[in-house]
């Protein structure tokens, strides 16, 4: 439930940029830093959440765990980036988000409230962190979100091409249609807000 909106982004960066050290480290000392004014980071689960699929598949359990256990993986990055950007501070509700951003500090969101379920977040693989990333920025009354990804939008996708090529998740169009707000995928190549394209640079 939201309470009182909050003016900042949610920048949700994706697991995938951990194989581009480089960006991953110029984006968060550039959002740590305040450079693109309040943010709330979201991590996507990177390799970690592809050790669950990886288990899952060789062990066939459920797909309702295999979501659970993908939230952890989210919290452990969460950890990680903020030992890799000691000015970013792990938040896991929407209460202590607002706090940290009243601050003046970034939030780095560990999703560990989630593992007891909530009735908007289907526990399957169609939702990733990029439909969390929604679903918070929705839950905080946030008026932006942007996906950082390795990977840029084609000219003239909407959502559901964007879920069928596999850019978002199979669950995105139905959140993005809640979502009041803005919506960006920033690829490599895409037009940067002003301070992420020396992220781009440095990649």
């Amino acid at each position: 439930m939201m309470h009182h909106p909050v003016a900042a982004t949610v920048v949700k960066l994706g697991g995938s940029l951990v194989a581009d050290a480089p960006r991953l480290r110029a984006c968060l000392a550039r959002l740590a830093g305040g450079a693109e004014g309040p943010c709330v980071l979201v991590p996507g689960g990177g390799p970690l959440a592809e050790a669950v699929r990886t288990a899952q598949a060789a062990l066939g359990f459920s797909d309702a765990l295999a979501h659970r256990l993908a939230l952890d993986a989210m919290g452990r990055m969460a950890a990680i980036l903020s030992d890799l950007e000691p000015r970013l501070v792990p938040a896991r509700d929407p209460g202590a988000i607002a706090a940290l951003l009243a601050a003046g500090q970034v939030p780095v969101w560990d999703p560990v409230a989630l593992r007891d379920g909530h009735p908007d977040i289907p526990e399957t693989w169609d939702v990733t962190s990029d439909s969390l990333a929604l679903w918070l920025a929705a839950a905080i009354g946030a008026p932006r979100c942007c996906l950082v990804k390795s990977a840029d939008r084609p000219a003239g996708t909407d959502w559901a091409d964007l879920a069928r090529s596999g850019l978002v998740d199979a669950a995105f169009p139905a959140f993005a249609a809640r979502y009041a707000g803005h919506i960006e995928i920033l690829g490599p190549g895409a037009a940067y807000p002003p301070g992420l394209d020396s992220a781009r640079a440095a990649a």
